[in-house]
């Protein structure tokens, strides 16, 4: 019998990461899920999982901690032990994040080195300690954003972030590319989350001008961006390699 493959998505528990598993579960892989400090809410979703006839377990992680990530390794190979009955998983998902708003005069190095933990020096290493349990032949999805692309005044220091993400990514799949292992780009354009205190959707201003600056008319759901995620997870992007693919409904063109 074939093994399921195994995806790893960090911040699983809620906003995109909960719609990339529940993607990913129907596309019919297993699924390690991390959380920073709800526990409740990431077991809920591991049920979920479960219902949906995968396998599924959560572990804490705070992806601005590196020095935790080894603890956190020696976890995540235990776990495919004993519940996957396995010694390696095929895709990293790096999606855990925050937002911080505030415009480039009135950033604080606070403020910066906490985008720069969690978003880029986090995602950098715990890619690089990942790669020892990742099986030849795998993926790794980054997640970017469409701020990359465009601007939004209050974005700055978040959008330098998944700049440099989106330039790692390229070398990650040079890099690796000798273990058939292949990494891209996802950059969701404006998501109605609780991200950034969920501005996008709770401020009815902002949400009817980013749906007149987007092609399809409208912002985008959490569900629109989980199964691109799934599908770079998939055979069928077997020849998809170091790509950054915007999924935003055609917003600022």
């Amino acid at each position: 019998m074939t093994k399921n493959k195994i995806a790893l998505v960090t911040g699983g528990s809620r906003g995109l990461g909960k719609e990339m598993v529940f993607a990913l579960a129907k596309k019919g892989l297993d699924i390690i899920l991390t959380y920073n400090s709800k526990k409740a809410e990431a077991e809920e979703v591991v049920s979920q999982i479960k219902a949906l006839g995968q396998k599924a377990t959560a572990i804490q992680l705070n992806v601005a901690e590196v020095r935790t990530f080894e603890a956190f390794f020696e976890d995540v190979n235990d776990v495919l032990s004993k519940t996957f009955q396995t010694n390696t998983f095929d895709y990293l998902v790096n999606n855990a994040g925050i937002g911080i708003h505030a415009s480039f005069l009135e950033t604080t190095e606070e403020q910066f080195d906490t985008l720069m933990n969690i978003q880029f020096k986090g995602t950098f290493f715990l890619t690089q300690k990942a790669l020892h349990f990742m099986a030849d032949g795998g993926g790794i999805v980054n997640i970017s954003t469409g701020l990359a692309r465009f601007s939004f005044p209050g974005y700055a220091a978040y959008a330098a972030m998944k700049g440099a993400v989106e330039t790692l990514t390229k070398y990650e799949a040079k890099e690796l590319g000798s273990r058939q292992i292949r990494a891209n780009v996802v950059a969701p354009g404006a998501i109605e989350t609780d991200f950034g205190g969920g501005v996008v959707r709770d401020n009815a201003d902002m949400n009817k001008s980013i749906a007149a600056a987007t092609a399809l008319g409208r912002v985008g759901l959490p569900d629109d961006i989980g199964s691109v995620v799934a599908f770079l997870c998939t055979d069928d992007a077997k020849w998809v390699n170091a790509q950054r693919i915007e999924v935003s409904g055609g917003m600022m063109l």
